[in-house]
């Protein structure tokens, strides 16, 4: 729908930037009916709702020529969770309200205290800025907040789930109760609507999008399937696969972002990253980077990432699997913006995979379960991609078709075109090797040759750190095979099973006796010939262990001891005080250890 009847110069403002028809949550807030009133909007990340709030504050701002002149404090609040979002929303009420002559003032933290002191002393009409930075400035005397007209609270569950409860009732609190609160959430939890119902009046509640579409229909979702030690040459072949324009790589700790930023800068990615570790100089330094295209990836943490718009961004992978659903739609939510088409991939370790179903069916979001692209997959995309690019229609200087001239002189038209395939093709990382049984999908599919398989079993698993990459070389080393011989292998706790062909099985089992003797009283990994696979040797572990039921009736049956006697046994040990616990064995303090081949 077209806009509502505006001041002149907020119209002009509109015009100017290509704004022909309100979005649907810009004309909800404009409706007659929210006129004056507090409001309570949840709309999607990109759905335009800076200029939203900014246009619902215009009567209490501007006068009937649209204009507004000095103040000798603030008539709006806009509080924001991060820098960057503070500073995207002072850009966008910039623009649109240059003309009525109201100044916009940003507070954020990372910045110098004492400039914006100045600033806020200058008679700003808009103040921006981020709860603790806007608190600190109010305790200190530099915000007056006595004619405030309407506070505006942006993405008020992510201020919430960053712990800014007390520093957002420090400063409602020293509002005046006349004023108009108007709070913008994706999501609607619990803290949300008490914060509502304490600091607004018979609030309108305006939804912009239906629960089914809370996952973004602009957004399509995959989900890969690995084990933990291929996550990073997951995250490759990712990358790789689909060439995105500007991609996001989530994780939970700035120690992880450190180490994948490294590792994709050392496999020749064009990479930043951003954490709660980095100044804002360097953030700017790196969002920067992604805007004008000298990166392509960034590594950030969720808290890190909030308010980045970046207009390219079609990726989201999220490496570490989100914490609840608002954090997967907060994530996903940086792509797809504004109809723009988006891709999240959440990689998701085996174990992880229920849990990972379950979120996605609360969040009403259809993700297709995928293999992690291979290498043959990533080559037949990139075919495509060049073919694509050096098939465009392009316009040459007479000096380069002097240069092709020149180079159809001393080589064929094949071997330029092989040569310009290879110079392409060397600027890309290469793609990573994935171990073939780390897709779900592989691990019940029976390669030829693997229909009658036996059960090995070893005596190590997770505790002590087994791991795929060496546990395959000593497989093989200690039967005399390839790993072309190896069916699947389940790593479990405390030991490991995996499958080899029965042809060969008692090849196999002489093999690893003999190589066990060999090594003599060093200590040995040992491996044996299993009649139960992993599934039933874990169903009898279960079945031997007594039940809480059959313990507890034991304990009720069991007669206590008379008043006033010890029990037999009870007492001090030889040589041991009265009151003195007993000493462990010296043997419970040493754990049996491997080396990694």
């Amino acid at each position: 729908m077209t806009f509502p009847a505006l001041p002149a110069t907020i119209e002009a403002a509109l015009a100017e930037r290509g704004y022909a028809a309100a979005t649907p949550v810009q004309a909800e807030v404009l409706r007659p009916e929210a006129a004056g009133r507090d409001l309570v909007v949840s709309a999607q990340t990109g759905s335009g709702k800076t200029v939203a709030f900014g246009l619902a504050m215009v009567p209490e701002l501007l006068g009937s020529e649209g204009k507004i002149g000095f103040v000798e404090a603030p008539r709006a609040l806009v509080i924001t969770p991060t820098r960057e979002l503070a500073l995207q929303v002072s850009r966008e009420l910039e623009w649109l309200y240059q003309r009525t002559g109201a100044r916009v003032a940003t507070c954020v933290g990372g910045m110098n205290p004492s400039a914006e002191r100045k600033v806020l002393h200058s008679g700003p009409a808009i103040v921006v800025g981020t709860p603790g930075r806007l608190r600190d400035h109010f305790e200190r005397g530099a915000l007056d907040l006595s004619q405030l007209a309407v506070a505006v609270l942006d993405e008020a569950d992510e201020m919430l789930d960053m712990g800014f409860r007390e520093e957002l009732e420090a400063i409602l609190d020293a509002t005046p109760e006349t004023r108009r609160t108007l709070l913008f959430s994706a999501t609607m939890p619990r803290p949300i609507e008490a914060l509502a119902r304490r600091y607004q009046h018979e609030a309108l509640r305006i939804a912009t999008i239906s629960e089914g579409d809370r996952g973004h229909g602009d957004i399509a979702y995959q989900a890969v399937t690995v084990s933990p030690p291929e996550v990073e040459n997951a995250v490759v072949n990712l990358l790789r696969f689909h060439e995105a324009e500007t991609a996001i790589l989530f994780c939970a700790t700035r120690e992880k972002v450190r180490h994948l930023h490294a590792t994709l800068q050392e496999r020749g990615f064009a990479v930043v990253a951003l954490s709660g570790e980095h100044s804002q100089s360097e953030r700017n330094q790196a969002l920067q980077a992604l805007r004008d295209g000298r990166a392509r990836v960034c590594v950030a943490t969720d808290v890190a990432a909030r308010g980045i718009d970046l207009p390219t961004l079609s990726l989201v992978v999220h490496v570490e699997i989100p914490r609840d659903v608002e954090t997967l739609q907060h994530r996903s939510g940086r792509t797809g913006r504004a109809g723009r088409k988006g891709i999240a991939v959440l990689i998701v370790p085996f174990s992880a995979r229920r849990r990972v179903d379950a979120m996605l069916n609360r969040a009403r979001i259809n993700a297709e379960w995928q293999d992690v692209p291979d290498r043959e997959m990533i080559a037949h995309r990139d075919r495509e991609r060049l073919l694509g690019k050096l098939l465009a229609p392009t316009e040459f200087d007479e000096a380069d078709r002097e240069l092709a001239h020149q180079l159809l002189e001393e080589r064929s038209p094949e071997d330029i075109a092989a040569m310009l395939v290879q110079a392409h093709r060397a600027r890309m990382p290469e793609p990573e090797e994935i171990a073939a049984n780390t897709s779900e999908a592989q691990k019940e599919r029976h390669r030829p040759g693997f229909e009658d398989t036996v059960w090995f079993r070893m005596d190590i698993g997770r505790s002590v750190g087994a791991d795929p990459r060496w546990l395959l070389p000593l497989i093989c080393r200690r039967g005399h095979i390839t790993r072309n011989e190896i069916g699947a292998i389940r790593i479990g706790q405390a030991e490991t099973y995996f499958q080899i062909p029965r042809a060969i099985a008692d090849k196999y089992a002489a093999s690893a006796a003999r190589t066990a003797e060999a090594q003599g009283d060093e200590e040995v990994v040992h491996i044996e010939r299993s009649d139960a696979g992993p599934r039933e040797a874990a169903r009898t572990n279960r079945q031997r262990r007594p039940s809480r039921s059959s313990a507890d009736n034991a304990f009720v049956k069991a007669k206590p001891p008379a008043r006033g006697f010890a029990k037999p046994g009870a007492g001090p040990k030889p040589g041991q005080k009265p009151g003195q616990k007993p000493s462990k064995p010296a043997h419970h303090k040493h754990k049996r250890k491997f080396k990694q081949p």
